[in-house]
């Protein structure tokens, strides 16, 4: 199961090293911000953690607001490319609703540091650089919850509306995903056979075939 990466200290850079990519920072500062929270990381630390000056991260990322911001909307593009490639399948829109609920618990496994800082972390700094994040964000439920609305056009939802549904298959997803994230001590079932068994669940109990 995959579990929150422990922060590492880079050896210092040499100087004359090139350009340090921006992914190292990003990297860096996503253990830093998960580990330490918004307010007690520092450039510093996060200039320790990669191996180079202060100085030569301002070189990549004015301040570290710009770097969250960076790590949240990267995230989010990562998740609504999926979500768009499985939305457009020529397939049975409740398939695609339990692709769509697999893929974005995997993937909030395969990233677990990102997926708290976007999803349970704090927001970016400045409510008008987050706006990028919000509708990304808003994209991404967007298609999800239009799987859903087509699943209960179709009569298939055994209870609820369309929109609690949406609602309730996305909270116990990002339950489970947060559990298995914050908890890596707990003895879980193999992750295959958890987000079966989860899906299952879900699915049945909600939609009809």
């Amino acid at each position: 199961m995959t579990t929150l990466a422990a922060p590492r200290r880079s050896a210092r850079k040499p100087k004359g090293d090139g350009h340090l990519r921006r992914a190292e920072i990003l990297e860096a500062a996503e253990r830093i911000f998960v580990a330490d929270g918004y307010e007690g990381a520092t450039i510093r630390k996060i200039a320790d953690e990669v191996g180079v000056s202060s100085t030569a991260l301002y070189m990549h990322f004015p301040d570290k607001g710009c770097i969250l911001l960076e790590i949240c909307e990267r995230t989010i593009t990562q998740l609504l490319a999926r979500n768009r490639d499985i939305a457009a399948k020529p397939i049975d829109a409740g398939e695609r609703l339990r692709q769509m609920l697999d893929s974005y618990m995997r993937w909030g496994l395969e990233h677990p540091n990102a997926y708290q800082l976007v999803f349970s972390g704090p927001s970016p700094v400045t409510p008008d650089k987050g706006e990028t994040v919000a509708d990304l964000s808003a994209q991404c439920y967007l298609i999800f919850s239009g799987v859903v609305r087509e699943v209960a056009a179709e009569g298939r939802l055994r209870s609820g509306t369309a929109d609690s549904a949406a609602q309730a298959l996305w909270a116990s997803c990002h339950g489970v995903v947060m559990l298995m994230v914050t908890r890596p001590g707990f003895d879980w079932a193999p992750t295959d056979e958890l987000l079966g068994v989860t899906l299952d669940g879900l699915m049945h109990g909600l939609v009809t075939d």
